[in-house]
């Protein structure tokens, strides 16, 4: 704090800090002598003057008459002592406290962190450590002590300085990193490294003294270089580079059995691992979300364009190119079927690669695992491949969209998910679908389309460059190169075929073809040969670059060959690439969710988001509620509907085959008989099997009303429709009566025929009454049938302006002749004679009507049935008072023949007794049945994808569907992200 203070004789003193403020206050206010005053000034001059210069108005001194006595210095000192010890005490209380709340801090860290006591019986003590650490590094110093320091001769230098100094330098750096990677993986091994361990590293450690010796040699023969020729120079310098070449190899070879070494320890501990934490939850593996993630995208079609561009390996390149062989070299087993130059990969192939203590397969949508290491599973894998590639081309086609998803697992392999992609062609063969070609770079372009897939190109070394197809190909995708690796297969062909070698380095530093790539490879993929084992493919590759002129001529760069390295630089491009996009990919899917809500929200306010499973599972509730409904019928209806069925199923037959041919005989005895023989032969026949399908219909109907009657409710979701008509319908297609149904009915039948007996008036009455009511109802028909026949009356004519036809007018006029005739007899038989047609005709023929006779005897039929129904009414109505003249047998005498009631109770007690079997039949036995049907067909249609989404569809499927979708993909993103960060 800072004051201007007016002092007694007119100074202006400026006073720094609260303290000295108040203290100057005081000893200006009181009356002391000049001296107080002076000692206030000072402290402050000397405050300003260590700080910076000050103004020379701001201080004004008395005169040099005042002094500064010795006592205002020791008053100086103590405040600055005080000061300091102010300020010390501040830093020392800060410092306390903000180790304080860093303790805090640290506490609320360890508490939150997760319990690892379990890790502690798998990791090794501190002492192992300790002993392992010791014995690394005196193995380290023996060795380096060993090494002799590489030093060229200067004339030596002269021919190839620049060249030496690399290889040495690099031959240094080798060595270290071999010792350092063996330090490490043997103190990660916790103890369980070989006791070949030291004796190996001493024995290379020989190696290179041998080399440090061979190089003393030459510095000694340095001196004679000066004479030797150009030639021999190049001569020594290529000898020198095998041997160097050789070392490598040796030591690239050391460092591959190490990690061999390492990955034995690792399934080791894993299973040990596997074994203490086998209570707890089981952790996904990384890479498996990333799959599932994957799989979810498969089959995914937004509306909204969220489009897939999660990262995946593309394995893309000519047929016959080595795609496959590339890819079953990183899998690290022989996979998938091969075939001589046809075409093997008919469908897109997602193999997921994770780390695992087993080396084995399986399929997503199986649970069945393959042991990679045996040879008869592997063949049984490869059958696998190639049946699912057969299953998914339909209709005719050669390659197909569908996706075939598998995973592989085994110790050491790299975190990836790849997709084998069928071959480039250029020309269709007749054995192909016409569209082939197109159909294979549409499945190309839409997975090298996404901008986060990583394109491996697959180039044939043993074909030349210009036949090419997948560069072009991918030269438009990725015209950059920024995600594109490019790998040279089949390099042992193309080292015999070359004679240019620079063809091939061209190639590898990509200056051949137009297309860019962020890294060049060149792995050899074996003989030729389906029955080689991977490990005698990389034992032929090593073998090949080690003795390879093309390796040897600096062609290739040690970097740039085999399968391993090539795993290696991919495995690390797609995590880069997954780190970099999976978030972005998170957001929109996040986005598109929030679109689907709101457009469910606007559309469907008061409906739940059912997708297509759940909307079936409702659909299948309520169809077999509908069939327990069916217990509700009661007895008489069921009854009531059965025999109503029957009759108008065997209506016709009655009249036609069994109560016409018998009521044109001339007495009641001949009347019965034929009515019996015909009545037996119908029950022995079809009535049985009519009345079984009766009571399937009637079935069918009960049911189908109360579906129709289910859509009047309130509750009732159109969305069901076509679903549940789809199901009954099968259902009842499906169904058939049980087969001793007809038998069982047809005792029944033939006894109820049999008897003749009207036992009461009630009886007598009810014939009556079904006798009548059938010849009205077949009255009725029948005169339709005329009216059509005949066309309008005249009545019709005059009131409705209907005119009848040429045809109409001469079945009127042939209809009016057959009348007559049946006026004249009463009792006419049901057919015409010869003389009776021939009258017919000539009388029409004189009205100006030409007629044949085959035209009258079809118009006779109606006209004579109208006849003789009007005469069996009429009968009908005389027999209602006669059932004691029948039951007296008086029928006779009272010249009233009812042999027509009799036939038609009989034939009315038969439905009666039928309608009450079929009746127990339905409910006891069909009504089960058909629920049981019912249950299969829903059952098939739950398996059947494509059936459900023909028979659920609209928008609000569609649109649950989409949105369950978007829900899963997103949990999944959300989840593998919080794992990736984790891991990190």
């Amino acid at each position: 704090m800072q004051k201007l203070v007016k002092g007694r004789f007119g100074y202006i003193i400026r006073v720094v800090g609260v303290s000295q403020s108040r203290w100057a206050r005081q000893m200006l206010t009181s009356r002391q002598d000049h001296e107080k005053v002076r000692t206030v000034v000072v402290p402050v001059v000397r405050h300003y003057s260590s700080l910076r210069p000050l103004r020379g108005d701001l201080l004004k001194f008395p005169g040099p008459n005042y002094g500064i006595p010795s006592r205002g210095i020791g008053m100086i000192v103590a405040r600055v002592l005080r000061g300091a010890l102010k300020i010390r005490y501040l830093l020392l209380g800060g410092t306390i406290a903000g180790g304080s709340a860093l303790a805090k801090t640290y506490e609320q860290w360890k508490e939150a962190l997760p319990d690892t006591k379990f890790l502690e019986e798998l990791m090794p003590s501190q002492e192992e450590l300790d002993a392992i650490r010791t014995a690394l590094i005196s193995y380290r110093d023996k060795i380096k002590d060993s090494v002799p320091d590489f030093t060229l001769d200067p004339k030596l230098k002269e021919l190839g300085e620049s060249k030496y100094d690399q290889l040495v330098l690099w031959f240094k750096e080798r060595l270290d990193d071999a010792i350092k990677a063996a330090e490490e993986e043997k103190t990660e091994g916790s103890g369980f490294f070989t006791d070949d361990f030291s004796s190996d590293l001493k024995q290379h450690a020989i190696s290179f003294s041998a080399m440090g010796s061979a190089a003393e040699k030459e510095r000694e023969k340095a001196g004679l270089y000066q004479s030797l020729k150009p030639e021999t120079i190049r001569e020594k310098y290529e000898s020198l580079q095998e041997e160097l070449m050789q070392v490598q190899l040796k030591y690239q070879k050391e460092v591959e059995r190490l990690e061999k070494e390492n990955k034995e320890l690792r399934k080791s501990l894993m299973l040990r691992a596997g074994d203490k934490i086998a209570h707890k939850k089981i952790k996904k593996s990384l890479i498996d979300m990333y799959s599932e993630v994957l799989d979810e995208l498969c089959d995914y079609d937004s509306s909204y364009d969220t489009q897939d561009h999660l990262p995946r390996v593309v394995v893309v390149g000519d047929q016959s190119s080595g795609k496959t062989s590339v890819l079953e070299m990183v899998a690290q087993a022989r996979i998938f079927p091969r075939g001589a130059g046809e075409m093997m990969t008919r469908a897109p192939v997602m193999v997921t690669l994770s780390e695992g203590p087993y080396h084995i397969a399986s399929f997503k949508d199986s649970t069945r695992e393959f042991d990679l290491t045996k040879e008869s599973e592997l063949s049984e894998l490869r059958k696998e491949v190639e049946l699912r590639m057969l299953n998914s081309v339909r209709l005719g086609r050669t390659v197909s969209h569908e996706v075939i998803s598998m995973t592989v697992k085994g110790p050491g392999l790299q975190r990836m998910v790849l997709v084998d992609l069928p071959g480039i062609i250029s020309t269709v063969t007749t054995d192909m679908a016409s569209d082939t070609r197109e159909a294979i770079r549409s499945i190309s372009e839409q997975y090298m389309s996404n901008p986060n897939a990583i394109i491996l190109c697959i180039q044939d070394g043993s074909v030349d460059a210009e036949r090419s197809n997948v560069t072009d190909l991918v030269s438009q995708m990725d015209p950059q190169g920024k995600r594109t690796i490019f790998v040279l297969t089949k390099v042992d062909l193309a080292e015999e075929n070359l004679t240019n070698p620079d063809r091939i380095r061209k190639i590898l530093s990509g200056k051949l073809f137009p297309m860019k790539a962020l890294g060049y490879f060149a792995v050899v993929t074996g003989k030729g040969s389906k029955e080689d084992s991977i490990q005698a493919i990389k034992d032929y590759e090593e073998s090949f670059f080690r003795n390879s002129r093309l390796f040897k001529g600096g062609v290739i760069n040690s970097h740039q060959c085999t399968t391993r390295n090539l795993s290696f630089a991919v495995s690390e491009c797609f995590w880069k690439m997954v780190r970099d996009t999976v978030e972005q990919q998170a957001d929109a899917f996040k986005a598109t969710r929030f679109n689907l809500e709101t457009e469910w929200k606007n559309n469907f306010p008061r409906t739940r988001e059912l997708d297509r499973d759940e909307l079936f599972e409702k659909a299948r509730g309520e169809i077999l509620d509908e069939v327990v409904n069916l217990s509700q019928v009661s007895p008489k209806q069921w009854e009531d509907a059965l025999s109503k069925k029957m009759w108008d199923k065997m209506v016709t037959h009655i009249f036609e085959n069994i109560y016409l041919p018998a009521a044109q005989t001339e007495n009641s005895g001949t009347f019965n008989t034929t009515a019996d023989i015909k009545l037996k032969q119908w029950a022995d026949g079809m009535l049985p099997k009519k009345c079984v399908e009766v009571g399937w219909e009637t079935l069918e109907d009960e049911f189908r009303k109360f579906m129709e009657r289910a859509k009047n409710s309130k509750d009732h979701d159109d969305i069901f429709d076509s679903l549940k008509a789809c199901v009954v319908d099968e259902a009842m297609r499906r169904h058939e009566w049980e087969d001793k149904a007809a038998d069982v009915l047809r005792v029944i039948q033939l006894n109820a025929l049999e008897d003749r007996s009207v036992h009461d008036k009630q009886q007598w009455d009810a014939a009556c009454k079904f006798l009548e009511e059938s010849v009205k109802d077949k009255l009725h028909t029948t005169e339709s049938t005329l009216r059509e026949m005949v066309g309008p009356s005249t009545k019709e004519q005059w009131m409705y302006w209907s005119y009848p036809t040429e045809e109409q007018k001469r079945r009127a006029a042939v209809k009016s002749e057959l009348e007559n005739i049946l006026k004249s007899d009463y009792k006419h038989k049901n057919t015409l004679t010869y003389d009776e047609v021939t009258q017919v005709r000539k009388n029409a023929q004189a009205q100006g009507v030409d007629v044949d006779n085959e035209f009258i005897r079809e118009t006779w039929h109606p006209v004579y049935r109208r006849h003789f129904l009007r005469r069996a009414l009429a009968k009908a109505y005389d027999c209602r008072k006669a059932f004691y003249a029948y039951h007296q047998g008086l029928e006779g005498e009272l010249g009233v023949e009812c042999n027509d009631v009799v036939l038609f109770w009989r034939i009315q007690q038969m439905i009666r007794i039928t309608a009450n079997a079929l009746r127990q039949q339905v409910m006891n036995r069909e009504a089960r049945r058909l629920e049981k049907e019912i249950k299969e067909v829903l059952e098939e249609y739950g398996c059947d994808r494509d059936k459900k989404e023909h028979l659920l569809t609209g928008r609000r499927v569609m649109l649950a569907e989409e949105l369950k979708r978007v829900r899963q993909i997103q949990e999944k993103l959300e989840e593998f992200i919080y794992a990736l960060n984790a891991e990190k």
